[in-house]
């Protein structure tokens, strides 16, 4: 008779508060050989595993966790492969909460499997051993496939169509791949050495990258579409939205797209060692509730503020961003300030922000979200002292590629319109997913469209069908 499963998840150990705040290091250490067995023998090996339906990209949950019991890590992670091209990155940045572990069989009665530590383990012992494993590819079909864009959507897409036997090209803009990988999410979160080395395992299937490479202005889609049979564009959502308050454009407010872009992608946090400067302010304010804004607010307090503060209009409750960033976020010092709307900016005689003016929120109806509508408390106008604001607020799709392609439909909010069962646009030949289409979302659904996307393409080059 199977034993009954612990109540509560095997807890992962992570860097002390006080510590972290000092570094850029990972803050998770992620499991041991033991803990992780501990944690994979909580699984219940449902007949009907539920957890498979919460992943975007399919993966076998439960025979990836029964091999893990068993200690043949060799198989897990075979087992992992064969649906998901990166474990070690979702495995640290997805919300499994949200997804996998949501419908989890286990959470009607206890605390759900933590799959995505389960996840994160499988792949980091991987890295110990030797070479990758690289699985069996189909026959080549002689096709070429143009894969536009080097972050999740396009990696994910890319590893699935090498496998399928497409000869595969990936178009990166910037000069190193991973897209908001490497330029938006921080090294305690994501150590930017795992997204090489999973990029690496995708060259590794044979996948071509060109680095340095701005579709739209070097070429266009329909330059690219002369020299390959099909392309996927995964260029995400580049395109940072702002408030229109008076003062914005002060010296000290920033994008998170930038202030994230010049401390991860291009290390201006192990200045003068690399020469890209930023603002390291001592009263931050981060606007927003999100993962970004997490992110955002956690890296200022690395850089030394003396005082970092999320700007959030609604509470706690309705904040976006996962748990477990918002918990560690706490530990850390980080200051809340809930139901608050900033309004204006205030700027000493050389132009560089001093305070910001905000509005104290109610919390009203709920409005198309689900969340409850925050509502202006009239007269509740205060003012807080700020050196640096970062803005975070969301993103819309990059606009280059669209801009520059004829015959291609666009939404009314910039994105690329698709067919969402194939990825295909109102263009012959061209296929799109992630950001780009949906706007803004998670890392593991941009993988989820890219795999749904090289299936589609696969059929089209072989057949010829549209």
């Amino acid at each position: 008779m199977m034993a009954k499963p612990s109540p509560k998840q095997t807890p992962m150990r992570k860097q002390p508060p006080r510590e972290r705040v000092k570094n850029f290091n990972e803050v998770p250490y992620g499991y041991s050989q033991e803990e992780a067995i501990l944690e994979a023998k909580r699984c219940l090996q449902c007949k009907n595993p539920t957890c498979i339906s919460g992943c975007p990209v399919e993966i076998d949950i439960p025979a990836f966790i029964k091999l893990i019991v068993e200690k043949d890590f060799k198989g897990s992670i075979r087992k992992m492969k064969e649906k998901n091209c990166l474990p070690a990155i979702c495995g640290r940045v997805c919300p499994q909460e949200e997804q996998c572990q949501k419908v989890c069989v286990l959470a009607k009665m206890a605390e759900p499997v933590s799959i995505g530590r389960l996840e994160r383990f499988i792949a980091d012992w991987e890295a110990k051993q030797a070479k990758p494993e690289v699985p069996r590819k189909k026959r080549s079909t002689g096709k070429k496939v143009a894969v536009v864009g080097g972050g999740p959507a396009g990696l994910s897409c890319a590893g699935e169509l090498v496998k399928l036997g497409q000869k595969v090209t990936i178009f990166e803009a910037l000069h190193e791949m991973g897209g908001v990988l490497v330029y938006g999410i921080p090294e305690f979160r994501l150590p930017n050495d795992i997204v090489e080395r999973e990029v690496e395992y995708i060259h590794s299937l044979g996948v071509e990258i060109v680095k340095s490479f701005v579709v739209g202005k070097l070429k266009t889609i329909d330059e690219l579409l002369k020299k390959f049979d099909a392309i996927f564009i995964g260029t995400g959502a580049g395109l940072p939205w702002f408030m229109d308050l008076p003062g914005e454009n002060y010296n000290g407010i920033y994008s998170a797209n930038e202030y994230l872009t010049r401390s991860n992608l291009m290390k201006a946090y192990l200045f003068p060692q690399y020469d890209t400067p930023i603002v390291k302010g001592k009263q931050v304010a981060v606007i927003g509730g999100g993962n970004v804004a997490m992110d955002s607010v956690r890296t200022a307090l690395r850089l030394g503020a003396e005082k970092a503060m999320i700007i959030y209009r609604r509470s706690r409750v309705e904040m976006p961003a996962r748990n477990e960033e918002i918990h560690h976020a706490e530990e850390e010092g980080i200051i809340f300030e809930f139901l608050t709307l900033p309004v204006a900016y205030h700027a000493d005689s050389k132009g560089w922000v001093k305070e910001m003016e905000c509005l104290r929120m109610k919390l009203g109806e709920p409005d198309a979200s689900g969340r409850r509508r925050p509502v202006p408390i009239e007269g509740s106008n205060f003012k807080i002292p700020v050196d640096v604001v970062v803005v975070a607020i969301g993103n819309s799709p990059n606009p280059l590629v669209p801009n520059t392609t004829p015959g291609l439909e666009i939404g009314k909010k910039g994105n690329i319109v698709i067919d969402e069962k194939t990825g295909k646009t109102s263009k012959k030949g061209v296929f799109a997913g992630g950001d780009i289409a949906t706007g803004a979302a998670t890392v593991i659904s941009a993988m989820g469209a890219g795999k749904v996307a090289a299936r589609a393409i696969d059929e089209y080059v072989r057949t010829g069908e549209w």
